[in-house]
């Protein structure tokens, strides 16, 4: 499954910016009240619709930080499920598709446990200080599991086009 990332947040930001789809814009949501970065760029996988409304939220593994706006061809390898105050809001673990550095990984348990621990930690404790947040911790599932929600999540963006 080959998919499209836009990225919204760099690896190693503080900084949490959205795509506005009504300005067509990249904006600054917040600064994270706490002291922690994210640990894989974020963004979204394009053409998606979430469970949530919104975009399909993606964590794309790389070496270096990209920037607000890059759009990296991606395949998943897993899915971290979590809840926030919305409600679900589960990510997708990706990988970039061009970059040698990542192409043996294509299942979950292909990422070092150490990574996949600090991504889990990153969202446990990342709206801590925020008194608005809350953030919940579900776990890790497999590349077959979040291939699975990114159809459904194409699916529901072919539907909402209609």
């Amino acid at each position: 499954m080959e998919l499209t990332c836009f990225v919204e947040i760099p690896q190693g930001s503080r900084n949490k910016y959205e795509w506005d789809e009504q300005r067509a814009v990249l904006k600054l949501d917040r600064h994270l009240f706490s002291s922690v970065v994210y640990p894989a760029d974020y963004g979204f996988l394009e053409h998606t619709v979430g469970e949530d409304g919104g975009h399909l939220d993606a964590l794309v593994l790389v070496n270096e930080p990209t920037f607000p706006g890059c759009r990296i061809d991606v395949r998943p390898v897993g899915l971290f499920r979590m809840r926030d105050e919305a409600g679900i809001d589960d990510k997708v673990l990706c990988v970039p598709i061009a970059d040698p550095e990542w192409g043996k990984v294509h299942e979950l348990e292909d990422v070092s446990l150490r990574l996949r621990e600090e991504i889990a930690h990153f969202f446990a404790v990342y709206t801590e200080l925020d008194p608005d947040r809350v953030s919940a911790i579900e776990g890790w599932a497999s590349r077959a599991e979040a291939e699975a929600e990114v159809r459904e999540a194409l699916d529901r963006c072919r539907e909402s086009r209609l």
